[in-house]
């Protein structure tokens, strides 16, 4: 499964650790950016990883800023995504298994380290939908895009 990666310049540091955590368990990574800690706009890093997600149903995606809310917000924004920002493993257990999220969204300036985060992010990628009772709580949420 291929794993695409971006932060703006606040999450920069901690997406260039968490890559080698994310190919450690046997994910192909594709970081879409940033490059540097240079100023960036996080809602074009979001757009790149959600058209990613999109247009390859079924990988999914990590996107990280300061506080992980406005990657969540860019990206949520696109057809088909439904991305989560998680500050400890159970919600990104309950992203995954119960609201099938296809995006994990992360802060570095909030976790307290980043061991958190590649706990988190291991959570997040080995933890599978449900389904079941959720399903259909998960197609309304996909139907608001029709609205």
């Amino acid at each position: 499964m291929r794993i695409y990666i971006g932060a703006d310049h606040a999450g920069y540091t901690l997406k260039e650790g968490l890559k080698d955590h994310i190919e450690s368990l046997g994910y192909e990574v594709t970081d879409l950016g940033a490059f540097s800690e240079d100023t960036v706009d996080y809602p074009d890093i979001a757009r790149e990883v959600a058209e990613k997600v999109y247009e390859n149903g079924g990988m999914l995606g990590v996107l990280i800023c300061g506080t992980g809310t406005g990657m969540c917000m860019a990206a949520n924004k696109h057809t088909g995504i439904r991305a989560a920002s998680c500050t400890d493993e159970q919600m990104a257990m309950y992203a995954r298994s119960h609201n099938h999220a296809n995006i994990l969204c992360l802060g570095q300036r909030v976790l307290n380290s980043e061991d958190l985060a590649k706990q988190i992010t291991k959570k997040f990628l080995e933890t599978e939908f449900e389904g079941g009772r959720h399903e259909k709580r998960v197609d309304k949420i996909m139907e608001v895009e029709k609205d």
